[in-house]
């Protein structure tokens, strides 16, 4: 490797999302919009609220946040996407299977390509949400149809060979030389931008019939950013401002609901997909204009990660929310969804940490730090446990942001932006997909995103327990996870 000076994945991941932003505001101006929106949504929070707006990541990072989409048709497209994200330090995080999903199925099994480390997510916490399409899934595609998807699929080339390479030495070296930087992210950045090849009408019109996503990732010759996401400290907010610049959004915030507690996993929104001028290719081999609605711009509000607890105690609220409408068809979920909210979770980020829900850092008080200690937190420490050490005021906890994704979030965003609903034969079987096949194909492995936040807290606790001199008992309630 050239001993020029080295660019770094971090700067890579940097430069690139950058550019993505830059590519991505240029083909779909409302997006640009949305990006000046939610910057003067995140000032007027941060004058609001001071330095409690910046609780769950500083007004920078926030600021500079993003996460892209992208769709892709064959499990070896999705291993050169692997190579290209790794090489901004970028692994796959989660497993998502959006063809059980509601509102609508989606036949597309998806992960999450982002940084895992907690120092460079706050460096540039860029996300990928990256979705392959499942042609062997018989609720969606007949045995003719996906033999005509295989052959389409087959013949195109997303990822230039130069590009692969430079992704490779990049992976190996942790980066790669100026010259070669530049190179690569030209390369990255036009490999994501919308193609101007034309669209064959009738095999795209086919697929769009079973689902608009199949078509988009199918009916065309290259893949593209789908949508670019930028973070917002009020979604609320931002969703009436951007209706009040004259952009039309989808029809509600999906995820939990606003309410008077702490603010939980992931809210996100979007403006509707915008007609964008296409070339067709016809039957008769004639080209005539039209347009595709597929691209749109989303936004999103990050809260707490959930334990695995408070995963399950989500679902149950999701399920009581649906049921509740069901029984009461005239009721509004954005009226029932708080309710039933506050019924369900603690009010406040020390219950959600004292209940086991949430994922939390924990540190030493300043005081016991210096060995001044008050007669509870003195007892506190005999005892031990972690929930007496929080309950003392012994530890603090600090909320572990949520970094990754809601199936039903994004089936829901998918749906509201899609010209129809597809077809789906639910009396055909589907095609197994899960995580660990995931990590075959890509050759690395899949992280579940709440090892991940367990490790972080356990990590925090064996720094605390070098603090205090002492081991930290487990919790004594639903408590904490701790790793072994």
């Amino acid at each position: 490797m050239s001993t020029a000076r080295t660019v770094s994945s971090t700067e890579l991941r940097t430069r690139f999302a950058a550019r993505l932003s830059q590519l991505y505001g240029a083909e779909v101006p409302a997006y640009r919009t949305l990006v000046e929106v939610s910057q003067e949504v995140n000032q007027r929070v941060v004058a609001r609220e001071g330095a409690e707006a910046e609780r769950l990541g500083s007004i920078d990072r926030v600021t500079a946040e993003r996460h892209g989409a992208i769709r892709v048709g064959t499990p070896r497209e999705l291993a050169q996407v692997a190579r290209v994200f790794g090489a901004l330090g970028m692994t796959p995080c989660g497993f998502y299977d959006l063809r059980d999903a509601a509102p609508a199925a989606i036949p597309v099994v998806s992960t999450a390509f982002r940084p895992r480390d907690r120092a460079e997510l706050a460096a540039n916490p860029f996300r990928v949400f990256t979705s392959m399409l499942v042609p062997e899934d018989r609720r969606f595609f007949d045995p003719d149809l996906e033999e005509r998807l295989r052959r389409f699929l087959a013949a195109r080339e997303l990822f230039p060979a130069e590009l692969l390479a430079l992704a490779d030495v990049a992976l190996e070296h942790g980066g790669l030389p100026a010259a070669d930087a530049d190179r690569y992210l030209d390369l990255a950045a036009g490999s994501f931008a919308l193609s101007t090849d034309p669209v064959d009408r009738a095999w795209y019109t086919e697929l769009e019939h079973v689902s608009g996503v199949a078509a988009d990732i199918g009916g065309v010759t290259s893949t593209h950013v789908n949508h670019l996401t930028p973070r917002v400290l009020d979604i609320d907010d931002l969703y009436t401002s951007m209706q009040a610049r004259g952009i039309e959004m989808i029809d509600e915030i999906q995820g939990p609901p606003r309410w008077d507690g702490p603010d939980v996993l992931l809210r996100q929104t979007s403006f509707r997909a915008l007609a964008e001028p296409r070339t067709f290719s016809e039957a008769d081999g004639t080209l005539a204009q039209g347009a595709l609605r597929v691209r749109f711009g989303e936004v999103e509000a990050r809260g707490i990660a959930l334990t695995p607890a408070g995963r399950d105690r989500y679902d149950e609220l999701v399920a009581e929310v649906d049921r509740r409408l069901a029984d009461d068809p005239g009721s509004r979920r954005a009226d029932v969804a708080p309710q039933v909210w506050s019924e369900g979770l603690p009010a406040t980020e020390r219950g959600l940490c004292l209940a086991g829900l949430g994922f939390f850092t924990f540190r030493v008080d300043g005081d016991v730090a210096a060995g001044r200690t008050t007669r509870e937190q003195g007892a506190a420490l005999a005892q031990g446990d972690l929930d007496t050490l929080v309950r003392a005021g012994v530890l603090h906890p600090d909320p572990i942001v949520y970094e990754d994704f809601l199936p039903r979030s994004a089936a829901g965003i998918f749906a509201s932006n899609l010209t129809g609903g597809g077809a789906v034969d639910a009396e055909q079987g589907g095609a197994e997909r899960d995580a660990d096949w995931m990590a075959d194909v890509m050759g690395r492995p899949v992280d579940v995103p709440e090892e991940v936040y367990a490790r972080e807290a356990a990590a925090s606790l064996r720094a605390a327990e070098q603090v205090l001199g002492r081991r930290i008992g487990p919790a004594t309630g639903a408590g904490v996870p701790q790793d072994g």
